[in-house]
C-alpha cells in the first residue's frame, strides 16, 4: 500500500492511503490520525490499512483526486532521522578530490550522522536560504522508516523491522561543510531540512525490484528541467539497509517512525572509473557535489556551481513499466526572507 499525509493546517497533517497509480486517495482518520499513530500500533493498524488500501483500489472506498501539491512528507517530523553513506564509491570520490587517502574501514564500517527531524520540508516546498554561498545541493536518496529496533539488533531483526520507503532529498550545504567537520563534532548547520517523497510504500509494492535491502532502480535527477542523474540505488550499495539499521541501533535502540537514509545513491562506471554525465553516456548523479569532485579530479577545479535562487531539482523514481512510484520531489531554490 500507499500512504502520505496531507496538509491540514497542523503540524502532523492526516493520513491517507493513495492507489496505486497516485490518483486517488482516502483518509482514514478512523484508523490512524496520523502516520507516526499508525506506526506506533503497527501490528494493528497494517492489517486495517491493507484492507482499506484494497477498497480504495476496487473502487469501494470514498475517494478524492490525490494531488502531491497537498501532500507533506509523509512524515512531517520524526523521532529520529540517521542517514548513512551507503553507496562508499561518492565517499571515495570526495576524499580524493581533496587528496585525502579513505581509510580502509570505510568499506567495512558505515559512516552516519543524525540530522534534524523536527521539522522536514514537503515534497513542492520550496528551499529557503539567506545565502547562494552557502553552498545549496541537493542529494537524491532512498529511505526506509522502521517498526522499534531493539538495541543491538541483528541484520534479520533489522530487515523485519522495515514497514515503508520513501526517496529522499537530503538538501546540504557544502560550504559549510569543511568548517564544521573541522571542529571535530559533526553536521549542525550544514544540513537543513530535508524533503521526502509525497507517499511511503510498504516493500511490497516494489515488487522484485526490493530485495529485503536494497531497491534496484533507477534515482531519477532532472535539474532545471534536463536530466542529471539516472543512477541505479541498488547498484554500488556496499551497505544495504539491514546493515545501516543494525548500525544505527548498535548502542541504543530506535523508535517506531525512526528513518533510516541510504546516502547519495552513486554508481560508478562499468569499468569502475567515476561515473559519467548522462550528455556523455554515463548515468551523471544524484548531487552537484559529485560532479565537481570529478572535475576537480579530472581538471584541477571544479566548473558546475552549486544551486542558486531560481533553480529546481525534481526526483523520482519510476516502475519498470514506467509508473512513479512514490510520486516526485520537486523543488525550487529561494531566497529566505525574514520576518520584520
Amino acid at each position: 500500500m500507499k500512504l502520505a499525509t496531507l496538509k491540514d493546517g497542523t503540524r502532523d497533517g492526516q493520513l491517507a492511503i493513495v492507489s496505486r497509480d497516485l490518483t486517488y486517495c482516502t483518509v482514514v482518520n478512523h484508523i490512524a490520525p496520523t502516520l507516526q499513530a499508525a506506526l506506533d500500533d503497527w501490528s494493528n493498524t497494517a492489517p486495517r490499512l491493507a484492507r482499506a488500501a484494497e477498497s480504495l483500489e476496487s473502487g469501494a472506498q470514498p475517494m478524492h483526486r490525490f494531488h502531491e501539491h497537498d501532500a507533506h512528507s509523509p512524515l512531517p517530523r520524526a523521532y529520529q532521522w540517521a542517514d548513512g553513506s551507503a553507496y562508499v564509491n561518492h565517499v571515495e570520490l570526495v576524499r580524493k578530490a581533496r587528496n585525502a587517502e579513505m581509510p580502509a574501514s570505510f568499506w567495512t564500517d558505515p559512516l552516519m550522522y543524525q540530522g534534524g527531524s523536527d521539522t522536514f520540508l514537503a515534497p513542492r516546498e520550496a528551499i529557503t536560504m539567506e545565502d547562494e554561498a552557502w553552498g545549496i545541493d541537493m542529494e537524491g536518496e532512498v529511505a526506509v522508516i522502521v517498526d522499534d529496533v531493539p538495541m543491538g539488533a541483528s541484520l534479520d531483526q533489522a530487515r523485519d523491522a522495515i514497514r515503508l520507503v520513501m526517496i529522499v532529498n537530503d538538501v546540504s550545504l557544502r560550504g559549510l561543510i569543511p568548517a564544521e567537520l573541522g571542529k571535530g563534532f559533526g553536521f549542525f548547520q550544514a544540513k537543513p531540512s530535508s524533503a521526502f517523497s509525497p507517499v511511503a510504500v510498504t516493500p511490497d509494492e516494489l515488487g522484485d525490484a526490493w530485495d529485503g535491502g536494497k531497491l534496484h532502480l533507477p534515482l531519477l535527477v532532472d535539474y532545471n528541467g534536463a536530466p542529471f542523474g539516472c543512477a541505479n540505488a541498488g547498484v554500488d550499495m556496499t551497505f544495504d539497509f539491514p546493515q545501516l539499521i543494525a548500525h544505527a541501533a548498535k548502542s541504543r535502540a530506535l523508535g517506531a517512525g525512526a528513518i533510516i537514509g541510504s546516502g547519495t545513491v552513486s554508481n560508478k562506471q562499468a569499468d569502475g572509473s567515476p561515473g559519467k554525465p548522462i550528455s556523455e553516456g554515463g548515468v551523471g548523479y544524484s548531487c552537484i557535489a559529485e560532479i565537481r569532485m570529478i572535475e576537480t579530479i579530472e581538471s584541477g577545479k571544479p566548473s558546475t556551481s552549486f544551486m542558486k535562487f531560481g533553480d529546481t531539482v525534481r526526483i523520482e523514481m519510476k516502475s519498470a513499466e514506467g509508473q512513479s512510484i512514490f510520486g516526485a520531489i520537486e523543488q525550487t531554490v529561494e531566497a529566505y526572507k525574514k520576518e520584520a
